[in-house]
């Protein structure tokens, strides 16, 4: 073991180690490796169109020879502007590969958030598609001298079906990036260079990029190779990974596309979640591992035809990025008769963090426990350096090879950020005495009512009990007497009765407190959603003229 036990060890199955025995690497040698095991299985298939490994590869070093051709090297930054494509991973793993690091873009930035990621990470380069929504704000910010590059891909390389568009003038096609010449002495890669900037934040002030390095990424990747391996499911060459998640944000292009990569797996890449072709993907295309986030489960838990369909190939369901609701548990639990893991994560980590053990009962804001690698602490909130015992209620703070050295030209944030090597993570938690993790809140979300700490997670997990709720979200309104109170927003299921206010506090009074008691509800229609998918509480306070590619919590 470790040498150092953990509380969380005595709970890991005998087949599972803590320390981690594989020294960091880079994601180049990652790929290297899983084309040389196997290069003529399928890497990823998109639209129908399988992508093999040698092909992959091929493609990776032919776009590398352009980006070394255009200057791409040691400390140039290349902005990634893609929806879910092929073109994420080959422009990914060629910019890696010539020494360059990357910035991941968001479709949805509103142009204003993209130039501030853009200018902050000093971002001169950019590969986009050619999607009209895309390709219009990419030629402006060429127009404007933003960016000096823009390359564009054309998605009929890889979708016979889409339209062709000309290219903007001054940009280069993706497809002529190299003219099919493979990158000749790449550079030997430092697994301790930065890989990627990847934003977090932005909802109450600027984001800032994390600095993830390839020790810092293939890290992760080692910690959920060691825990599927440990626990009895471990992922090879057979597995097929749906990858509807956006491969713009950490948690999809880490424990998806890289650790299915690494596995020598089929990554099933996917525009977009759509809940009928996910269970297709299932069913019909025998899928073996799904990794979405809670809203993506609720569909498919209530899909009027998911007690018919053949879901018996899933071997690994996980779900992240936000707190998972009981009632969503259960009732996959009910549909599938599997059980529906859950854990934690941040862009910090890559995301590696926690997750529950094969065997273990889901209660309300159990994350798990750490993965192999991962130390986890809880601390006093007054003082990130007093350790708490188990059941204590604090700030969780994290450390290991996974975890970003700080944030892009933030000194100080960067500093403030950890404590005794620790990152202090801004979740509030605790950890049983078996070491086991649960999540109370973010400490940014804490409601002080009365003089009393009231978390809006709690109420949440409460208010979903009740039949008529589909979705809940919880905020804090300005109380004249308690200083803040809770207030409701709520989805109703299709062809459920009106819920009032009053009928829902009667229905919460005892399962909370009632200083936790909503004093206000609002019914609504849809509740808001970042671009992963997740339910996004902050969305309510900001409106939507805020950036909605915020850190969250995107779970392993």
């Amino acid at each position: 073991m470790s040498g150092r036990p953990f509380p969380w060890e005595s709970t890991y199955p005998p087949t599972l180690r803590w320390d981690l025995p594989d020294p960091p690497t880079s994601i180049p040698a990652l790929l290297d490796a899983a084309v040389a095991r196997d290069p003529d299985r399928t890497a990823i298939e998109f639209l129908g169109q399988p992508l093999p490994y040698r092909e992959l590869h091929a493609r990776v070093g032919a776009a590398a020879a352009g980006l070394a051709a255009i200057g791409v090297n040691r400390g140039v930054s290349v902005g990634l502007y893609l929806p879910n494509t092929p073109f994420h991973p080959i422009a990914f793993f060629a910019t890696l590969q010539v020494g360059g690091h990357l910035v991941h873009l968001s479709p949805l930035d509103p142009p204003p958030r993209l130039r501030f990621k853009l200018e902050d990470s000093e971002t001169r380069i950019l590969i986009t598609v050619d999607d009209p929504a895309l390709l219009d704000r990419a030629a402006k910010l060429l127009e404007q001298r933003v960016i000096d590059r823009l390359i564009v891909a054309e998605a009929r390389d890889f979708d016979p079906h889409a339209p062709s568009r000309p290219i903007p003038d001054g940009a280069i096609p993706f497809s002529r990036l190299g003219g099919g010449v493979q990158a000749a002495g790449a550079p030997s890669i430092d697994p301790d260079a930065l890989a990627l900037l990847q934003y977090t934040g932005g909802t109450t002030g600027q984001p800032k990029g994390a600095m993830l390095t390839h020790a810092n990424l293939t890290a992760a990747v080692a910690a959920y190779r060691a825990w599927f391996a440990g626990t009895g499911t471990s992922m090879g060459p057979g597995d097929r990974l749906i990858c509807a998640l956006p491969l713009f944000h950490i948690y999809a292009l880490t424990t998806i596309l890289l650790l299915g990569l690494d596995r020598g797996a089929t990554v099933l890449l996917r525009p977009r979640f759509d809940v009928e072709t996910t269970l297709r993907d299932i069913e019909v295309g025998r899928a073996t591992f799904f990794a979405g986030v809670p809203t993506m489960w609720s569909a498919i838990a209530n899909h009027p035809t998911i007690d018919r369909r053949d879901l018996s190939s899933l071997r690994v369901l996980s779900s992240g990025g936000a707190p998972l609701p009981t009632e969503i548990v259960a009732a996959i639990h009910r549909r599938t008769g599997r059980q529906l893991g859950a854990g934690w994560g941040m862009t910090e980590t890559a995301p590696a963090g926690t997750r529950m053990l094969p065997d273990q009962a889901y209660a309300p804001g159990l994350i798990g426990v750490p993965l192999p690698g991962v130390e986890m602490q809880v601390v006093a909130l007054d003082d990130p350096r007093r350790v708490l015992a188990a059941h204590e209620i604090g700030e969780i703070r994290v450390r290991g090879p996974n975890v970003a050295s700080g944030y892009w030209r933030r000194p100080a944030q960067s500093a403030a950020s950890r404590v005794d090597g620790f990152l202090l993570t801004g979740d509030v938690g605790y950890q049983d005495e078996r070491g086991s993790f649960y999540l109370v809140d973010r400490k940014d979300d804490m409601i002080i009512s009365g003089g009393f700490n009231v978390y809006p997670t709690m109420i949440e997990q409460a208010i979903y009990e009740h039949p008529a709720v589909e979705e809940a979200l919880v905020i804090g309104i300005p109380d004249e007497y308690r200083g803040q109170s809770a207030k409701a927003f709520v989805k109703l299921r299709a062809g459920s009765t009106p819920l009032t206010l009053e009928s829902l506090r009667e229905f919460l009074t005892e399962r909370l407190g009632r200083h936790e008691l909503p004093v206000a509800l609002e019914i609504r229609a849809a509740l808001p959603r970042t671009p992963v998918g997740k339910l996004w509480r902050r969305g309510l306070i900001a409106g939507p003229a805020e950036d909605a590619d915020a850190s969250g919590r995107p779970d392993p």
